[in-house]
């Protein structure tokens, strides 16, 4: 189910101050962890932010592990290139919406928002009228 990337630059025609963007549909199947990581890694390769890369692919994951147990069918990840950082978010059309827990020493899961706000410089959930997104920014200088 993957999408071909949608690629954008915001206002008219694109100069190196503007952002650069990518989207991607993917279902929300075990598999589609792995894909997302692999797409995460060739973008960042193609915008030269491979510096980014090792922070954003634990961010990712962590997000679309959520939406795999949590989730609906099929979800949507975009990456924006932006002057001073990255920005991605994951869309997905479930009702409930993630928050970060508190598990036990001995807990198996339940950590992964509290890895993404150890990680991201920021993150967040923005309710939608078909779903929500989980968003996180990283700055670019790290």
């Amino acid at each position: 189910m993957r999408m071909a990337p949608h690629l954008a630059a915001h206002g008219g025609s694109a100069t190196a101050s503007q952002a650069r963007a990518v989207e991607y549909l993917l279902p929300s199947a075990p598999a589609g962890v792995a894909e997302t990581r692999s797409l995460v890694r060739a973008q960042l390769t193609h915008w030269d932010l491979t510096h980014l890369t090792d922070d954003c692919l634990i961010i990712v994951s962590e997000l679309v592990t959520n939406v795999i147990r949590h989730g609906g069918s099929a979800y949507t990840l975009r990456l924006e290139d932006r002057a001073d950082r990255l920005y991605g978010e994951v869309f997905d059309p479930g009702d409930g919406v993630p928050f970060q827990r508190s598990p036990g020493v001995d807990a198996l899961s339940g950590r992964g928002l509290q890895i993404v706000g150890a990680i991201a410089d920021e993150w967040g959930v923005a309710r939608a009228a078909n779903g929500k997104f989980v968003w996180f920014t990283v700055s670019r200088t790290g």
